[in-house]
């Protein structure tokens, strides 16, 4: 991580040699969800379903406003994919024992294997963009892009504006 101007990649002019990153991966999240988006609706998923259910297992541990957080959606806009999914039968949500107003939230046999379904499909269909990339070099942006992911929690504005 760059500590100061004079560990940045620059030009002889000074300016940067690269694009920011979001400047670059937003673009490519963006045309990676158009590519996934016909792999959802060929199993009959939105987008957020797939969210939801990428981020469950079948131990009951979520309550509905950490998996809202976890995937950075809004906690009452999900209510209605959950309850499409649980009509579905593809997840379960049952009252917390220690406290019936939260409910927990698992996957169904049926739901692990519509997720593991979906997401061979739309890793498959990653791969053809991967093969553009020297296997060394595919291999250090996956290790890298995993990094970066796990690190996503450190990364709020909140932590960042604390100097964290």
């Amino acid at each position: 991580m760059a500590e100061n101007a004079a560990d940045l990649d620059t030009s002889p002019a000074g300016r940067p040699t690269r694009p920011d990153l979001a400047a670059m991966l937003v673009p490519l999240g963006r045309a990676l969800t158009a590519l996934e988006q016909p792999v959802l609706d060929a199993h009959g998923l939105a987008m957020w379903a797939y969210s939801v259910l990428l981020h469950l297992d079948e131990t009951p541990i979520r309550t509905q406003a950490a998996l809202a957080e976890t995937i950075r959606a809004d906690k009452t806009r999900i209510i209605p994919v959950l309850d499409d999914l649980a009509a579905r039968g593809l997840i379960r949500r049952q009252p917390d024992p220690g406290d019936r107003r939260v409910r927990l939230l698992s996957l169904t046999p049926e739901g692990r294997r519509l997720r593991d379904a979906v997401q061979s499909d739309i890793q498959r269909g990653e791969q053809r963009l991967l093969a553009r990339l020297p296997a060394a070099d595919r291999d250090g942006f996956l290790r890298g892009l995993q990094a970066l992911h796990a690190a996503l929690p450190e990364l709020s504005p909140r932590r960042a504006a604390d100097g964290r």
